[in-house]
């Protein structure tokens, strides 16, 4: 097991990595109870696979535990699973001292951990991921919210977990294609601040899904490269903003999909990156030749790199790019992209030509035929 410790005033946590750690999630949990007693909030997906072996070490440790299971799926981060978390929450009688477990990926991530920044002011919440996206991304860092009909995680709090237990057998159980869809979340990393991890995962990523020790190493170093930004800028003033390579297309593209199964998030953050470093290349930033490798990299995986990976009909490049005016990075009418002079060298910029995005989003959905 490692331990990654985010370090914030009044707020300090760890985020504990490893196999086998489900099993071992009470006697973690112990030094943080002032009762023995915490409540679960999961989806329909976890509950059947990871919440029987969760309940049952809890019994055996004698804490005892409620669940609420919600329905599986980004839709579920919304307005009404936000209401139904936070009823049950008050309906268990969750004092602001208790804790509440969020069991699941991003979603349930941030949706719990939103019902519980604004449940009784505050209650104190901890992240079981079990997604590889999950673990190396969204449970990390105190980010939560929910979708609206205006655009995604538009609407939310920053509350930091009270611990993180990310354990990496539970992404055995995966489906290729969420595990890949985590990838994306992964090579970010790489491609934001650190060319020598990406070469790294150039080399070593296609055995991380059968090999223990690759994908532990990949899982911590992408949570301290995401806890180092966080401790220098908690709420995104600054370098946190770098973490969004890739968010402002990947956000347009899952909302012109309805956020449904036809693109996961880290899909959308895989093909945004790929269309970051094309705009980068556009602006005499980047070399085609990075791009490229970025590119080879994310076939060569076998996760979704261009917009012709995305099935059914997508908007004109117009109305991507109305989607993406919609992001939340807009500042003073201005869309902050996060482009590249390199892999690894990544900067936030609000000085990009709309005509510069128009048309590589025209190229790439030229490319869909």
């Amino acid at each position: 097991m490692s331990v990654v410790h985010v370090e914030l005033p009044g707020r300090a946590y760890d985020i504990h990595i490893g196999g086998g750690l489900m099993q071992r999630v009470p006697h973690l949990l112990r030094p943080l109870l002032r009762r023995s007693r915490v409540v679960i909030i999961t989806d329909s997906t976890v509950a059947e696979i990871h919440l029987p072996v969760l309940e049952a070490a809890l019994q055996t440790a004698g804490i005892e535990s409620e669940s609420l299971s919600l329905p599986a799926g980004e839709a579920t981060k919304s307005w009404q699973g936000l209401t139904a978390a936070v009823e049950w929450i008050l309906d268990q009688k969750v004092e602001r001292g208790d804790l509440v477990l969020a069991l699941g990926g991003g979603v349930m991530g941030d949706l719990v951990g939103f019902a519980t920044a604004i449940a009784r002011r505050g209650i104190r919440f901890v992240q079981v991921p079990t997604t590889l996206l999950a673990q190396v991304d969204s449970s990390v860092g105190g980010k939560t919210g929910i979708n609206t009909r205006h655009g995604k995680n538009l609407v939310g709090a920053f509350h930091q977990p009270a611990l993180v237990v990310a354990d990496t057998d539970a992404l055995r159980t995966l489906p290729d294609r969420d595990f890949l869809a985590g990838y994306g979340e992964v090579v970010k990393y790489g491609l934001l601040g650190d060319v020598t991890f990406f070469e790294w995962l150039e080399a070593n990523g296609p055995r991380l899904r059968s090999d223990d020790a690759a994908l532990a190493h990949a899982v911590a170093r992408a949570c301290q490269m995401k806890a180092d930004i966080v401790m220098r800028d908690e709420t995104e003033q600054g370098d946190r903003a770098l973490l969004n390579l890739g968010h402002t297309f990947g956000h347009a593209l899952e909302s012109a999909t309805g956020y449904s199964d036809r693109l996961l998030h880290g899909e959308g953050v895989a093909i945004g990156c790929a269309l970051a470093f094309t705009l980068s290349t556009r602006l005499g930033l980047c070399s085609g030749q990075d791009a490229g490798r970025v590119r080879a990299h994310l076939q060569r995986m076998g996760t979704k790199g261009s917009l012709a990976d995305i099935a059914g009909d997508l908007p004109d490049a117009d109305g991507l790019l109305a989607l993406m005016a919609q992001d939340k990075k807009v500042q003073d009418g201005k869309l902050r992209f996060v482009l590249v002079r390199g892999i690894g060298q990544a900067f936030i910029t609000a000085d990009v030509p709309r005509d510069a995005v128009r048309a590589v989003l025209q190229d790439a959905l030229d490319e869909r035929g």
